[in-house]
């Protein structure tokens, strides 16, 4: 998996790797230039030369080594910016049922802590893995036609001492990718805290939260900690080796120049080599362990973007024009103008299949135009019905359709660009209000957004805001109130121009004055398009042409207000308790 993040900048991998490759070139010669020095010392020969070349060899290794770094230091960056670009354009198309299952901590983790861990796995443990390796390989030949009796010892001892450094390896992969899971553990509990801070403050449960972070900290520490120590010893046994090895070395070389087998010149540049050594085989253990770290942010990174996802869809400009087709997909069977009609057949629907059925042959029909309210007991599937238009999830059974045609037949696209869709709790994204309004219809005018801002009863807020609808509305529009921001997501909504507009208690959080003002809004917008509406007041449900009741998964009745009050006893209860009481409290 790590050659397809390496793959699109081979070619400058490979440049850096080569220029490395220079580099320790130039750095391993230095140790044969140091014995021909000593050699014209002895024989008492000008040395004005080999010195120069010497400086040379050191400063232009330098100058390639920095230019290697920056090479390979600059790819590493790409790799992590291509897998973040990529890891997001996949994690912002998934299904929702499995941003449901996963938490947004855990995938905001994978997309900073775990890609950032690919800029050493690509530097260190590819290109100084390879590099490293050829580098010991040349120093060793040297080392070899220098005096292969030393050669042997010093060989002799690194393997006894690395077959030991081997072991812990797979030590450090398991503490690491627990390390990684324990640090999307702390982004989740962070992100659970901050995203319901008032309800923290409010609840005295500053500590409690507190704490509930530090432990998922002291998990990350505990594990980075066996982390750690596990790589010190992989790191420390490299110096180990080497000192040992110079000492062996140092004493029979020693022996062998004192019974003139080799000469002192000899020996001065083996130990030269030798110590040399230390970086190449320092870099090899260091890739391992860097590699063990980087699989299991891979693993991680490779699981998301093996999650289920959306299909791309290509930018229709069109689309936002209510629903209207653009030429250029002209080959697609396109949504029609005009309101659009609703059908669900003896539908049935369970978010996972270990969970109880939300929808047990869900059955009903909207007409083109005209405004429909749902009604009934909390967890009756009112919400649901709008998910499976929307396809946020997919019917298990029956059929959903839109115009007649089944909702999975469409191009995803193109279905939701018909349709004007307000959740429950009515989210603002941070930014400015214009940005917030317009975040649907990227392309309306500001005729448009004054017409709807009218619309919607939001002209005198804006004309207050210090900056207008340039103002910026906070992290989830905390600078708005529960009205202002279900005002907001309703004019977001109408700007689209759909040829639907789902409703999902649109009203519960404004006042008498504004939920009238917003009554006469959507009852206008029913002239135009289809409204459906999941409704807790009784106001909003007498404006409705049609009425469908639910209960545990079903639709129970179907008519207008008089009709059900009349026939169907569940109705009456609720009109006569839950909708009056919302209307009054």
């Amino acid at each position: 998996m790590l050659y397809e993040h390496i793959r699109p900048h081979r070619p400058v991998i490979a440049l850096g790797a080569l220029l490395s490759l220079v580099g320790s070139a130039c750095a391993l010669s230095q140790p044969i230039a140091t014995k021909t020095l000593v050699d014209r010392l002895g024989d008492d020969e000008p040395i004005a030369g080999i010195l120069l070349v010497l400086t040379a060899l050191v400063l232009l290794g330098t100058a390639i080594e920095a230019v290697a770094q920056y090479v390979l230091e600059r790819a590493a960056e790409s790799v992590v910016f291509a897998a973040r670009r990529r890891l997001t354009g996949r994690l912002l198309r998934l299904r929702v049922s499995e941003a449901d299952r996963i938490p947004p901590g855990d995938l905001m983790s994978r997309v900073t802590s775990d890609t950032t861990l690919l800029r050493a796995v690509t530097t260190q443990a590819m290109v100084a893995g390879v590099t490293g390796a050829l580098t010991v390989v040349a120093t060793i030949v040297m080392m070899g036609v220098l005096d292969p009796v030393l050669l042997g010892v010093t060989i002799g001892v690194m393997v006894l001492i690395g077959g030991a450094t081997a072991l812990v390896m797979p030590k450090i992969s398991r503490a690491t990718q627990r390390s990684q899971e324990a640090v999307g553990e702390i982004s989740t509990v962070l992100e659970r805290a901050f995203g319901a801070f008032r309800t923290i403050k409010a609840s005295g449960a500053e500590r409690r939260e507190t704490e509930t972070v530090w432990n998922a900290t002291r998990k990350a520490w505990r594990y980075g900690v066996q982390a750690a120590k596990w790589q010190s010893l992989a790191s420390s046994s490299v110096g180990l080796s080497v000192q040992v090895s110079f000492l062996a070395v140092l004493g029979i070389g020693g022996a062998r120049v004192a019974s003139e087998a080799i000469e002192v010149s000899t020996l001065i540049a083996f130990l030269l080599l030798l110590f040399y050594l230390i970086e190449p085989v320092s870099q090899l253990v260091s890739s391992a362990t860097q590699y063990q770290e980087g699989a299991a942010a891979i693993a991680r990174i490779t699981e998301a973007e093996r999650l289920e996802t959306e299909p791309e869809a290509e930018p229709r400009e069109a689309a936002s024009e209510g629903g209207r087709k653009d030429p250029a997909t002209a080959g697609e069977p396109a949504v029609g103008d005009g309101p659009a009609a609703v059908a669900f057949d003896d539908v049935t629907f369970r978010y996972r299949e270990e969970l109880p059925p939300v929808h047990q042959g869900v059955s009903f029909t909207v007409p083109s135009g005209g405004m429909t309210a749902f009604v009934g007991p909390s967890g009756a599937g009112k919400s649901t019905v709008f998910g499976l238009i929307e396809r946020f999830y997919d019917a298990t059974g029956g059929r959903v359709s839109l115009d007649g045609r089944d909702v999975r037949d469409w191009p995803l696209a193109e279905l939701r660009a018909a349709i004007g869709y307000v959740e429950q709790d009515a989210p603002v994204l941070a930014g400015t209000l214009r940005e917030n309004l317009v975040f649907a219809a990227p392309d309306a005018t500001d005729e448009d957004i004054r017409e709807v801002l009218v619309r919607t009863r939001l002209d005198t807020l804006v004309d207050r805001l210090p900056e207008g609808l340039d103002t910026r509305v906070g992290h989830r529009g905390s600078r708005l109130s529960g009205g202002e921001r279900q005002r907001v997501a309703i004019a977001r909504a109408l700007l689209r121009r759909p040829r639907l507009l789902l409703l999902d208690e649109a009203t519960s959080q404004l006042d008498a004055v504004n939920e009238l003002a917003l009554r006469d809004t959507v009852a206008e917008a029913a002239r135009h398009t289809t409204v459906l509406v999941v409704a807790h007041r009784l106001s909003t449900v007498l404006l409705a042409d049609r009425i469908v009741v639910m209960e545990a998964g079903r639709v129970r009745a179907v008519g207008t207000h008089a009709e059900l009050v009349a026939a169907d006893p569940l109705y009456g209860e609720l009109a006569a308790t839950q909708f009056l009481a919302t209307a009054t409290g």
